[in-house]
């Protein structure tokens, strides 16, 4: 029996290896630059990759590997995100191959076997790499096999990505057909925010007085705010279609601070795909999408010529007590028509759900539903190895002596997870971890469950200062992990988009009030969940899932609103190696930044 386990784990390997080898490497150079930008009649400087605002768009096939070396030419440090989490794998197997492989040598499989590549390639600075420092490069490589879809790339500095960010297209093998008809065209639709301002100005004067910072002044698409702002009619995005095709929309909310309705004009649209993960199709009038979040969706144009234009636009879904831009962005759909003179032909404009539409948000996100079939099975893991309660939300800190605060009472705005504000270390929590040497880096105990328990939902404590630390949970590999997060009241509920680095994760349950383990699991989908990477705790909610800790690294989870980022919403997850050789974090590159 022996000698045929050894043969069957040969022959998994030797697969695994031989569809590893089927792409080919794909090289980018990213040049880190600034240059003047125009937008409402407003002049500034922008930093940007190789002058594009948006960056360039990546275009690779599953089982590609990527190498974009990037090199820094202004005077603030940069590192580069890249949605595609850095590890290894395997295309498609059949889900009883991949339970055989599974029970042989312990691999996980999800559309196939997953092996560890790197994590030194995710980019947070001080997490997994130091800041690529002004004069200095270095070279992100990783895979891109056993993913597919719409992702993107972005700054992960301070507010930088309020202008370098981009789109990364992941195409299915060569053979391989999307699991939906196959569209006449694609398009990459980029929402962002403007501001006439340095974003970096505006993120540094809101930590010094510890109020809330000043918002953008337009959103845009593709970069551009559109025709519904002040001096900015050539600046719109116009998609022309014919009439009977169907088109892929591939949406990105690159916006720092706000999730956003979007929709177009006497159109429905069919969302087939969210975070780079199939979904069940279903149609809808207008689509919510937090910062981080991507989406799929098929536009299937009138069948004739509808002798009329059409808005497509995006605003503000708000949950929050603070300002925000209550503003809309908004490109134009144009039908063509070669055989009609061009006349001016009526703009009709999109009923957007209102900005406080939590109902309409609510059934949105339980229609996401992964496909969970033969070809794509879900792999939520159905046994849980550890459970975590965390809250998030926002605080205080004290106003420092001899200074004036503008925050809650005279204090300084913080938010955290379990009342502990996230401080970066001055050296990469990678480093420190791969060469044992986390002392006077970080510690390891983050706590497992809120450490001052109260009615989260309710009237908050008096006591709203948070903690201030370096933690981190440590995780052996492989283990299945259960996690609530609980939106809480202090300073005002609200929705949390919060990303995971370094896994997706599978979106279990939710709900509103405070989650009661006696009685909510019993509800949990655990037959075809949404397979996510950034998902929103409900406004005065909870949002439970489950994820399997099989990438060896530190991985930063964290609030996708940049401003709660700021202000310290963000914990790490520390992965500890494997027994096997694939399933340990290989060496540093040679050209990591230093500190």
């Amino acid at each position: 029996m022996g000698g045929v386990r050894t043969f069957l784990l040969a022959v998994c390997i030797m697969f695994s290896s031989a569809q590893l080898s089927a792409g080919v490497s794909r090289h980018y150079k990213f040049d880190i630059t600034t240059r003047s930008a125009t937008r409402l009649c407003t002049t500034k400087t922008i930093v940007t990759v190789n002058g594009q605002f948006p960056g360039p768009r990546i275009v690779v096939r599953e089982g590609d590997r990527l190498v974009v070396k990037v090199v820094n030419h202004v005077r603030s440090d940069i590192t580069i995100h890249w949605y595609p989490n850095p590890l290894l794998r395997v295309t498609y197997l059949s889900a009883s191959y991949c339970r055989l492989c599974l029970s042989l040598n312990g691999y996980v499989c999800r559309h196939g076997i997953r092996q560890l590549q790197t994590g030194w390639a995710d980019g947070p600075s001080y997490i997994t790499q130091c800041p690529i420092r002004t004069g200095q490069s270095y070279v992100y490589n990783f895979t891109t096999a056993g993913q597919r879809g719409t992702l993107w790339w972005h700054a992960h500095v301070s507010w930088l990505r309020a202008t370098v960010y981009g789109s990364l297209i992941i195409l299915p093998k060569r053979g391989v057909p999307y699991p939906f008809a196959r569209p006449y065209k694609e398009v990459p639709i980029i929402l962002g925010e403007w501001f006439n301002v340095d974003p970096e100005a505006v993120i540094a004067q809101a930590l010094r007085t510890g109020g809330g910072p000043n918002v953008s002044d337009a959103y845009t698409i593709n970069g551009l705010p559109g025709p519904l702002y002040n001096c900015s009619g050539k600046d719109t995005f116009k998609l022309k279609v014919k009439p009977g095709k169907t088109y892929l929309l591939r949406l990105i909310n690159a916006a720092l601070n706000d999730e956003l309705f979007f929709g177009i004009a006497n159109h429905t649209v069919t969302v087939v795909e969210t975070d780079a993960n199939y979904v069940k199709p279903f149609d809808a009038e207008a689509l919510v999408i937090t910062p981080g979040q991507t989406a799929n969706v098929l536009l299937h144009a009138k069948p004739t010529f509808p002798n009329a234009a059409f808005l497509f636009a995006a605003r503000p879904y708000v949950t929050g007590q603070g300002t925000f831009d209550n503003t809309t962005t908004a490109g134009v759909l144009e039908y063509h028509n070669p055989n009609r003179a061009s006349t001016k032909l009526p703009l009709l404009r999109p009923a957007l759900p209102s900005l406080n539409d939590t109902a309409y948000v609510t059934n949105f996100t339980s229609k996401l539903r992964s496909l969970a079939d033969d070809r794509y099975p879900s792999d939520v893991p159905r046994t849980v190895d550890r459970r975590f309660y965390f809250t998030v939300g926002l605080g205080t800190d004290p106003c420092p002596t001899n200074r004036t605060c503008q925050g809650p009472n005279g204090t300084k705005f913080a938010a955290s997870v379990n009342n502990a504000s996230f401080v970066f270390p001055s050296t990469a929590l990678l480093q420190a971890h791969y060469y044992s040497q986390s002392n006077g880096v970080y510690t390891t105990d983050f706590p497992d469950i809120p450490p001052f328990p109260f009615n989260y939902t309710g009237t908050p404590p008096n006591n709203t200062f948070v903690g201030k630390g370096t933690k981190v949970v440590v995780l052996p590999f492989n283990t299945s992990v259960e996690l609530v997060m609980q939106d809480t009241s202090i300073q005002g509920v609200e929705n949390h988009p919060m990303h995971l680095h370094g896994h997706n994760f599978h979106v279990v349950g939710q709900g509103f009030g405070n989650y009661d383990p006696a009685t909510d699991p019993s509800n949990f989908n655990l037959v075809d969940p949404a397979e996510k990477n950034t998902a929103g705790v409900p406004v005065g909610g909870w949002l439970a899932i489950r994820f399997r800790a099989d990438n060896p690294g530190a991985w930063i989870m964290h609030c996708h609103f940049d401003l709660h980022l700021s202000w310290g919403l963000r914990m790490v997850w520390v992965v500890n190696d494997g027994p096997l050789p694939n399933q340990k974090l290989p060496p540093p590159p040679s050209d990591l930044p230093r500190c």
